[in-house]
């Protein structure tokens, strides 16, 4: 009777020092776990940080070179490009082109309609190629401070883009203003990118700068 008292603690003994184990093994491996979860989120951030700056370098050059050609390579496949004057981004009035469109046109003398100036309302008309040199790069923007979906330039007129590409990424290219007009005649290039597999591409340009 003894003996099989004995045996049953034994038992009992060696039956609770694993179950301690095992339940602290399952917590390491949890903890192990969000540990790598967080690691691959870091990573991936990075990954498409680094992706939006080698895109956003190499449009932003292209566009100083005036290799338009080479620009039309980054439009997005099935989306196009939407080009807007200004902070509000009006996809009704703001003009859109296909790659295949941009590719016709933009060797042409063709007049296209792209908005209303800021202050005098009248309507700016110029061909791709003078809108690109003209508006979109009126300044030297490859030396621009840039961020990645974060805004640097804050004027007075409305700023819609994260509302009309809600599933879009950005970056900006901030030219300060100067001392002499009070910082007021800064400048700003957004490029807006979205993933057509796997493969960032440009479905909007938006230039802002200080309104009336």
């Amino acid at each position: 009777m003894k003996k099989l008292i004995i045996l049953v603690f034994v038992i009992c003994l060696v039956a609770c020092k694993k179950n301690p184990d095992k339940f602290i093994n399952d917590k390491t491996d949890s903890t192990e776990q969000i540990k790598s979860d967080n690691v691959d989120t870091v990573q991936t951030e990075a990954n498409k940080d680094a992706a939006l700056k080698q895109i956003n370098e190499e449009i932003v050059q292209v566009l100083k070179d005036k290799d338009y050609k080479k620009f039309a390579e980054f439009i997005h496949p099935e989306k196009g490009v939407r080009f807007s004057m200004y902070a509000f981004v009006n996809p009704k009035e703001d003009k859109n082109f296909s790659k295949a469109d941009f590719v016709k046109y933009q060797p042409t003398k063709t007049l296209f309609t792209w908005g209303a100036m800021d202050g005098s309302g009248d309507v700016y008309k110029a061909t791709i190629s003078d809108y690109l040199s003209e508006w979109v790069y009126s300044k030297d923007f490859v030396t621009a401070q840039v961020s990645f979906n974060e805004f640097q330039g804050r004027g007075n007129s409305l700023n819609n883009l994260k509302q009309i590409y809600s599933k879009a990424d950005f970056t900006e290219n901030f030219i300060k203003g100067s001392e002499a007009n009070s910082e007021m005649d800064w400048k700003c290039l957004r490029l807006v990118f979205e993933k057509y597999q796997g493969k960032y591409y440009l479905v909007g340009v938006v230039n802002d700068q200080w309104t009336i």
